[in-house]
């Protein structure tokens, strides 16, 4: 196996526990970054200077690309050049500045990924001033929030959306003075908006209030506020996450020295697939890295259904993704190699087997199996269009069984990251041809160095001599500034220096670091055993019947309960089976039956990981429905929110505790 000494060196001791703070592991660095953390070349100022020398060198080539829906039939992929992207950049930056957004000032983007955002991005950066990426799905209540907190004067919103910011408006009046609409407005939207003293375009008629004069844009300093990130979060308010100039153009540095190392780098051949919300730090910092270098970036047509549909008329080469969308990759292709019958999936099985343990011996991708590539593997690389050079995940752990499969697919490097809106995204990266480091996020990217720091409550001890745990703390040329006009919170986490993530890591043999838990995702019971939930919540996700798992547990009971979202055709096989009636999906998750069927089979996966008995499920619940964003039960990177999940399910949960203390009496 890979030492530590072969990815990261240490270039600063720890530090033993004081009265005021635990101890702290050593500091380390990759290997990229020995000489020094990645920093910025003394010409570049602004992320503007990426787009506008890539503009310079491929003015004609594919920029941004959508397909287009007439008379209910979609069309395949049409395509504006950089040259076009970018007149069109220098026109709605002049128009902005038309309207009294000066430099500094802050301008909010509203809406699902199209060209119209990046193209506003683009025109903020080209006039130093602020954007404010709005999720689509944060709700009115935050939208007004962040209007008011950020004091956002002019927004570009989604045509759809237009009526739910007219709606806001009577609460933000004070700072909302101009709003323009990607599409088209109505002559009602017009008048509505009249009568609110606000300003209201169309994309077009704001181009026209525009001039083409690019000689007079406004100087960049790296120091000066790029954009202010706001999280979801999964409590209070929204965190409005200051990311300077710098931090942004050093990191899109990094992204490349490391697809150089990993991959190669990508350049005017590449087709990035943009789904994942542009509002996220991890979608909009890897576009800005794509149009960098001359790449191509289509956009999906923002509904799920027919997201697999958009990837096969787009063929990417670069494909982003996070654990849900790659667990229903790996299930849809599962499932289609089980339908082709039992000899089928056993020759599968011997095939996958035998390639999979080549490499974990040591074996390169591309060597462990060339001829069972061409027979059996090459196939897989058509789910995500056959070009696929490179697969990435964010956002959350993958699940080992998923990663190892993603692996195994010929000619796709895939590589798995953690990052967070603080860090600018990424700042761990697995190294694509290391399988040493299945199960982790790698090693610290070259902007950024990583230490420990024990959590003594928890029992993570950083100078562990068996395996270092504790709380992963960062520093490094890509971090944050601090929360926007919450010097409270930027305190609480900036000490020393150094960001406390909250996230629990333990360094590996070969360098790389594990998540393996949340410092605040934990609750003692009642005979004091404490959980660490989220833990419990990636092994019951193992079991091949559910499809999300929310589990919950109190100080005044023993024992843990939890609401599941079956899948829906494993509990329909299930009922014909065992000639269950009614049979429909929500009258099969209140059969009892079932429910003990599936808390079985949900032991049974926990006995098979070696759970402790306190560990195990009593009762659950069986939820037709997913937890989704529209009752506010998830963040948009479909983190778990789990007070609002308490409260929505406050009633079942008190109901599941009375019937399992029944049960047992």
């Amino acid at each position: 196996m890979a030492s530590a000494a072969d990815h990261v060196l240490v270039v600063e001791k720890g530090r033993p526990a004081t009265a005021d703070s635990p101890s702290a592991g050593p500091v380390y660095r990759c290997k990229y970054a020995k000489d020094g953390l990645l920093d910025l070349p003394t010409d570049i100022d602004s992320p503007w200077q990426f787009f506008s020398e890539a503009v310079k060198k491929y003015p004609n080539e594919q920029m941004l690309g959508r397909r287009l829906t007439t008379d209910s039939k979609v069309g395949p992929y049409t395509w504006i050049t950089y040259k076009e992207a970018h007149d069109a950049a220098i026109r709605i930056g002049s128009a902005i500045r038309s309207q009294g957004v000066d430099p500094g000032h802050c301008c909010g983007i509203y809406g699902s990924n199209c060209p119209e955002w990046i193209i506003a991005m683009e025109a903020c950066m080209s006039q130093g001033v602020t954007y404010v990426p709005l999720y689509d799905t944060l709700g009115v209540n935050a939208v007004e929030f962040i209007i008011n907190h950020a004091e956002v004067s002019l927004v570009f919103v989604q045509e759809k959306t237009v009526s739910s910011i007219l709606s806001c408006q009577k609460g933000c009046s004070s700072n909302l003075k101009t709003i323009v609409s990607f599409g088209e407005v109505s002559s009602t939207q017009k008048e509505e908006a009249k009568n609110q003293c606000v300003s209201l375009f169309t994309w077009n008629e704001f181009l026209l209030m525009g001039n083409s004069d690019e000689t007079k844009l406004p100087p960049k300093q790296k120091t000066d506020i790029c954009t202010i990130m706001y999280t979801s979060g999964t409590t209070g308010e929204p965190k409005g996450v200051i990311l300077n100039n710098a931090a942004i153009s050093v990191q899109v540095l990094s992204i490349d020295k490391m697809l150089e190392v990993t991959d190669r780098s990508c350049d005017t051949t590449d087709v990035f697939f943009s789904y994942l919300p542009l509002a996220h730090v991890y979608d909009q910092v890897m576009e800005i890295y794509f149009l960098s270098r001359g790449s191509s970036v289509g956009y999906w047509r923002g509904d799920i259904r027919f997201l697999m549909d958009d990837v096969q008329a787009l063929k990417p080469t670069v494909f982003c993704g996070v654990p849900r969308v790659y667990d229903k990759l790996y299930a849809g292709i599962m499932q289609k190699i089980s339908a082709g019958g039992l000899i089928r999936k056993k020759i599968f099985d011997f095939a996958y087997n035998y390639k999979l343990g080549n490499m974990k011996k040591g074996f390169s991708q591309e060597e462990a199996s060339p001829r069972l590539d061409r027979l059996m593997f090459d196939k897989l690389k058509e789910a995500l269009g056959g070009r696929a050079h490179m697969l990435l995940s964010g956002a959350a752990p993958l699940p080992r069984h998923v990663e190892e499969f993603l692996r195994i697919i010929p000619a796709s490097n895939l590589s798995q990251g953690y990052g967070l809106t603080e860090s600018c995204g990424g700042s761990f990266t697995t190294l694509a041809g290391v399988f040493s480091m299945v199960g982790t996020v790698g090693v610290p990217m070259p902007t950024v160095e990583a230490r420990l720091e024990s959590v003594p409550e928890m029992g993570y001890d950083a100078f562990s001599a068996d395996v270092p745990r504790g709380e992963i703390c960062l520093r490094g040329t890509s971090m944050f500034s601090g929360y926007h006009k919450r010097q409270d919170l930027t305190d609480q986490v900036l000490i020393d220096g150094w960001f406390h993530t909250g996230d629990i890591g333990e360094w590996q043999e070969d360098g790389s670091m594990k998540i393996i838990d949340r410092k605040k995702n934990i609750f003692k019971l009642s005979q004091g055993e404490y959980v660490a939930v989220e833990n419990l919540e990636n092994t019951y996700s193992r079991c091949p019947l559910i499809a999300q798992i929310w589990i919950y547990g109190n100080s005044f009971e023993s024992f843990l309960v939890g609401v599941v979202v079956p899948d829906k055709k494993a509990i329909e096989d299930w009922a014909k089976l065992n000639n269950q009636f009614p049979n429909d999906f929500e009258s099969l998750c209140q059969n009892l039956k079932a429910q003990k069927y599936f808390l079985d089979e949900l032991n049974s996966t926990a006995k098979q990981y070696q759970l402790k008995g306190f560990e195990m499920l009593k009762a659950i619940h069986l939820e037709p429905n997913p937890f989704d964003i529209e009752r506010d039960l998830i963040t948009p990177t479909f983190k778990l929110k789990r007070p609002q999940l308490l409260q929505h399910y406050k009633g079942i949960v008190d109901q599941l505790y009375s019937e399992a203390k029944r049960s047992m009496a």
